[in-house]
Formats: C-alpha cells, structure tokens, sequence
C-alpha cells in the first residue's frame, strides 16, 4: 500500500552534474547527484536523504557522485555514546561566556559582515569574500526544512560565532559555521560541534550530522575527532572502526529508501 507521505519521496528524481573542480582535493574533479524537484524536499523527504548520504546547500540538495572516487564520507556523532575528550573540555570551559541566542532564519548585515571576513581568512582565494547578498542568502538563509540560526556572543556582546542547523526527526544536521577568524585561544569551531551535540542530548535526538569528511584533506580532519563518530558506507551507517567490503564501497546512484529510479 502507497501512503500519501510517501509520494513526494517517491516522486523524486535524480541527475549527475558535469565535472567540475574538486574543492578539498586538489587536481582532482567532482561530480554531485542532485535530488530534484526542490519543491518536494520537506522535512521529512530531506530526512530521508540525509540518512542517505545527501546535503543541501540553500535549496539545493546533493550527494558526490565522483568518477573512480569515494574519498567524501557522510558522518554523524552517536550523541548517547559521545563523551568529550579532555582537549574538547578545556574548549567548552574556554568558551563558557559566550551567550547563546537562536534565531529564525533571516538577513543580518552583521552576520554577513562575520561571513566575509571569516571567508578571506580561513578560505582565501575560494571566492566566497566576495558573495554578494544574494548568494550569502542563497547559500545560507534559503531552506525547505525546519532550521535556526544560533548566534554566539562574548561579554561585550561581540558577535563571534553564527551556526545554521537543521532541526530533524533523528538529530541536527549542522549545516554550516562560521567565526570570528582573529578570535584567540580554543577553537570556535570545536565549540560550535560541541554546543550543537549538546543541543541534540537536550532535545533527546540520538545524532548530529556533520556533512563529509575526507581523511586527505586537512579543512575535514577536525569531524573524526568527535568519537565515537559514524560513517555511511555501502548504504550503512557504521562505527568507524568497522570493515567494508571493498567491493561495497560505492554507493549506486539514485539508491534511495523509497525513492523513484534515477533517469
């Protein structure tokens, strides 16, 4: 029997893009397999896909379908099993001022002016200093799913830190940080994971979704020290000291739990 809030899921279809440049692994080509129509993507459709190895960006929902490549892996902390490390604790203890509000999405020239100035330092030469309104907006401020902005203030009520999060039925799905770049002492963005996982054993959801990592890659490496940290592999989310069958490791385009076939 086909339940109506299946439908939309159903109804999903699934192109590969044209190579383009890799952005964490230089030399290297990228293709994404994106989900489309955007406007069947809710809540509970993107939650599917999330589980599947998928991202948005704005409107824009995709996993990497690179040719001869798997080096992008989905991970997800276990939130129940997470306990911090002692750098990790040293971190929250450094950054315990910091006051927390969250938010709706919506434009803020201040946190606009943070993301360029966190853009031309941490990834100089990227192009994403010079977004203009419209693509922060598009990149950040555009969603189809239930999500908040989480803004992060010293004592002088300086601006230091803004997270985006998807709220989802299994966990949070941390869509993207960005931070003070002159800030001095612990990591920001270690805080930033560290607040959110606390967020997810708050609202009781077993796990937070970190995007891709990438071992080669030095901008990824921080996601694997969030133990004990999950990985999506053949279609299954494993703990990371778990084996593959090499022959599993490439997931088939469009294997999606209920969806339609890829064209």
């Amino acid at each position: 029997m086909t339940y109506l809030k299946e439908l939309p899921l159903a109804a999903l279809q699934f192109y590969t893009t044209s190579a383009y440049p890799c952005s964490y692994l230089p030399g290297r080509t990228a293709r994404s397999q994106v989900a489309t129509p955007h406007h069947l993507i809710n809540a509970d459709v993107y939650g599917h896909l999330l589980r599947a190895g998928f991202r948005r960006s704005g409107v824009f929902t995709y996993r990497p379908l690179c040719d001869g490549c798997r080096a992008c892996v989905p991970l997800r902390v276990d939130v129940a099993r997470f306990s911090p490390n002692r750098s990790q604790r040293r971190c929250s203890n450094a950054h315990r001022a910091l006051s927390t509000r969250i938010t709706r999405l919506g434009f803020s020239a201040e946190h606009y002016d943070l993301y360029l100035r966190y853009q031309a330092r941490r990834h100089p030469g990227a192009g994403m200093d010079r977004d203009s309104r419209e693509q922060y907006a598009q990149f950040l401020l555009q969603s189809k799913v239930n999500t908040r902005l989480a803004e992060f203030r010293d004592e002088h009520d300086r601006l230091m830190m803004v997270s985006v999060i998807d709220i989802l039925e299994d966990g949070l799905s941390s869509v993207y940080t960005f931070f003070d770049p002159d800030a001095k002492g612990a990591p920001l963005g270690t805080y930033g994971v560290l607040w959110q996982i606390e967020q997810c054993r708050r609202l009781g959801l077993p796990h937070l979704y970190l995007g891709y990592w990438i071992e080669a890659s030095r901008k990824m490496s921080y996601k694997a020290q969030f133990q004990p940290v999950e990985r999506l592999r053949a279609g299954r989310w494993q703990a990371q000291d778990e084996e593959t069958p090499e022959r599993d490791a490439a997931p088939a385009a469009g294997s999606i739990p209920g969806a339609g076939d890829a064209p």
